[in-house]
């Protein structure tokens, strides 16, 4: 682990959220840049769409010799360069090419003092282009100049028609028998003269512009074109709802980030549960080549590496065993024959002796070979035999078998329920067994076992009035051959191997073993903890060592 945090693996976790918080804020930034863009050119092709249309029809409607001296006296009262283009001769695109055959009006911005706009011709290929530094009143004055007089060329029916052709959302206009409204009587005296009248809407950043139309009859229309507003600046709800979609991509990003990751963590933790409990075959899938997917691999070749270490310690400790009972037995015939070729009480003693020692070294063989086998389990994935079990009827035999080699001492069995597990019952008497010898060795003058049922567990508790184990030595007393060398002493006998059997027995069996205080009896307290048999289950299938 510390080398993935020695060469940045994580914090290249951290910069990725990093990049995407300022990804996320780019691409935020971006969006409101192009809506407003977007907004902006929308806008102005609008502002542009009646003028041009109406150009472009006067044009169109001309001989094409009188087209250039037309739209060279535009120009002038326009205040814009208004010229014919041939497609080939501009420097359009295809996109842009496209967008003026479907008779929709461009207009491209190089600079606040360079426009250009484009419209075609009806029914023709030729492109009107107007070439401007901006929009100013002139312009204004000159383009409703030039929509009254061609209004004013026909009437009832024909005049409406050209009226609506000219109409937009950004450029209204609007023709009435009544003279507008809102306007002072200078204004109106100056609009009844034939002069154009431009009045201005502070409160909305709009103007309008006003001219009288006549009609053939003698009478007077009134020309109103707006009003034309500034363009507002970006809505707040607009701004709020990039804002949500710029926290929802940055939330949908990060969670997509921090899910694999975790998802893959996950697994590594999974399969470091299963390697703790003993599962050692255990491996974890490794996907890509990311920093997890290094650690994967480093998790896998540790485990692996673990797992041969053990065999091979099994292995060597089995192999040991098994050769130390051939010299053991060499021993012990050889003892005898010793013991029958003299009656020298002395030489008797120290046989005797010798034939107790004998007799330990075997049991300590025994131990080694049950512990070798009991973690060999656990490594090659030993399936366990479960049936229903009485532990009342087991812990009798125990106490029974017990008893007479410990006739100082008073062996009980608490009354309680019936309790009953699922275990492999050879087992679960040996753990048992080793617990009530252990006490027997360290008590006084009593030994109790008490049987209770807890909410999902079976308890089973073994005190006595020894000594007891102090605090800090209650999680090594497990390790194999460890033993305590204050209160319980090494003259109380034993190898430092059972305990750990015990241990070993449980994690078989998905319990555990714990240690504290005897509450009743002031000595020690060892409790086996194993999971309540499952209710209406007879029999439960073979499972592996958890």
């Amino acid at each position: 682990m510390q080398r993935f945090l020695a060469d940045g693996s994580f914090l290249r976790v951290y910069l990725a959220l990093a990049l995407a918080l300022l990804l996320t804020f780019g691409l935020a930034l971006m969006g409101l840049a192009l809506v407003d863009r977007v907004r902006v050119e929308q806008y102005r092709e609008q502002l542009a769409e009646a003028p041009l249309q109406l150009l472009s029809w006067r044009v169109a409607a001309l001989p094409p010799q009188e087209r250039g001296n037309w739209l060279t006296q535009q120009s002038d009262l326009l205040n814009m360069r208004l010229s014919l283009r041939e497609p080939d001769d501009t420097d359009l695109n295809w996109f842009e090419r496209r967008r003026l055959d479907r008779g929709r009006v461009l207009v491209k911005v190089y600079d606040e003092d360079s426009w250009r706009l484009y419209r075609q011709l009806p029914r023709e290929e030729r492109i009107l282009e107007a070439r401007l530094s901006g929009l100013n009143e002139r312009q204004l004055r000159g383009l409703a100049q030039l929509l009254g007089d061609w209004l004013a060329e026909v009437d009832g029916e024909a005049r409406q028609r050209r009226l609506e052709g000219v109409t937009s959302n950004a450029l209204p206009v609007q023709l009435r028998d009544l003279a507008p409204e809102g306007l002072d009587s200078h204004q109106l005296s100056r609009l009844r003269d034939g002069e154009l009248v431009i009045r201005l809407l502070p409160g909305h950043w709009a103007l309008t512009v006003h001219l009288a139309v006549p009609a053939a009859d003698g009478s007077r229309q009134w020309l109103s074109i707006g009003p034309v507003s500034a363009l507002e600046p970006t809505p707040i709800s607009l701004l709020l709802l990039v804002l949500v979609i710029m926290l929802g991509v940055l939330a949908a990003i990060i969670y997509l980030i921090v899910r694999g990751v975790e998802a893959r963590l996950a697994r590594l933790e999974l399969a470091a549960g299963r390697i703790a409990s003993g599962r050692l075959d255990t491996r974890v899938k490794v996907d890509g080549g990311g920093f997890i997917g290094r650690v994967g691999m480093a998790f896998n070749a540790m485990a692996a590496q673990v797992q041969s270490l053990l065999r091979s310690q099994q292995e060597m400790i089995r192999a040991v065993s098994h050769e130390l009972r051939t010299p053991v037995a060499r021993i012990r015939f050889a003892m005898q024959m010793v013991e029958d070729m003299t009656d020298d009480p002395a030489v008797h003693r120290q046989l005797h002796g010798i034939d107790s020692d004998i007799e330990e070294l075997d049991q300590l063989i025994d131990e080694i070979l049950t512990y070798a086998r009991l973690d060999s389990g656990l490594v090659n994935g030993t399936a366990l035999e479960r049936t229903r079990v009485d532990c009342r009827a087991v812990a009798e035999r125990v106490i029974a078998t017990l008893a007479p080699l410990h006739a100082h001492l008073r062996l009980e069995l608490a009354p309680g329920p019936e309790v009953e597990v699922q275990a492999d019952p050879r087992y679960l008497q040996r753990a048992l067994q080793n617990l009530v010898a252990n006490a027997c060795r360290h008590a006084q003058s009593r030994v109790l076992v008490r049987l209770s049922l807890e909410s999902r567990l079976v308890r089973l508790d073994i005190e006595d009035d020894g000594p007891g184990v102090p605090p800090g030595e209650r999680q090594s007393i497990f390790k194999p051959f460890a033993r305590l060398d204050d209160s319980r002493t090494r003259r109380s006998g034993g190898y430092g191997l059972g305990l750990s059997i015990v241990q070993k027995i449980m994690a078989w069996h998905g319990g555990s073993v714990v240690v504290d205080d005897s509450q009743e009896l002031g000595g020690a307290r060892f409790s086996l903890l194993l999971p309540r048999v499952p209710a209406g289950k007879e029999r439960l299938p073979p499972v592996k060592p958890a």
